[in-house]
């Protein structure tokens, strides 16, 4: 039985129109001793599964602040954010995270610690952002996707032109850390209320924000 609760993008989730494995129609049912809507083949019977895809990225801290990347490809050209991109297949977390920061920001870094997993369900991804320090005397440079690189104070933070609500929560929550003068792991769902816009930090809530104190030498 499909959840009442879940929006109409979460019931029917499913773009696939032909089974790549037969080429029969694809529909959008909940198969037998299943609980949810899947895309299944009315020719073969294939299931295709649809999971959630996880963004990871590092939150570089320095002494002259926090590194921002300006995008230079949509979505959101010209606007700040953090090294982050898709985590690639037959890699780890961690890896993805100092990849990505390679690739848009020409940087090598050390994570030190987990920072922020943020839930964002109604387009099926996750994020993963690791707090990181720069490895070597190298200074970051824009990447294939990036027009510039900077590093901003957290009292500098250009927050109506950041990019994405999931970095814009992860650096909010690094500046309230700062603020207690504690270093914490953060966990949050972002939900995006009706009528809102996917792109933009106010249409969402925040639920169940979970904090919890990092280790000594974290």
């Amino acid at each position: 039985m499909v959840n009442e609760s879940w929006t109409q993008a979460e019931r029917t989730p499913f773009s696939m129109r032909f089974c790549p494995k037969c080429g029969g129609r694809v529909e959008s049912v909940v198969p037998s001793g299943d609980d949810r809507v899947r895309a299944v083949c009315s020719s073969c019977g294939e299931v295709h599964y649809k999971n959630p895809t996880m963004v990871v990225g590092c939150l570089v801290e320095a002494a002259d602040g926090i590194l921002l990347c300006r995008r230079s490809i949509e979505p959101g050209y010209g606007l700040w954010t953090l090294p982050a991109g898709f985590q690639e297949l037959n890699e780890g977390l961690i890896e993805g995270a100092c990849r990505e920061t390679r690739e848009e920001a020409c940087a090598d870094v050390e994570v030190t610690a987990p920072h922020a997993f943020i839930d964002i369900p109604h387009v099926g991804q996750g994020y993963a952002i690791f707090r990181a320090s720069l490895c070597g005397s190298e200074r970051p440079q824009p990447g294939d996707e990036t027009l510039e690189t900077a590093f901003v104070q957290p009292g500098d933070l250009p927050w109506k032109d950041i990019a994405f609500p999931a970095v814009s929560f992860a650096l909010r929550f690094f500046v309230d850390d700062l603020k207690d003068s504690k270093r914490r792991v953060h966990h949050a769902t972002l939900r995006l209320r009706a009528m809102g816009k996917r792109f933009d930090v106010d249409s969402y809530d925040v639920v169940g924000h979970q904090s919890f104190p990092l280790g000594e030498g974290c």
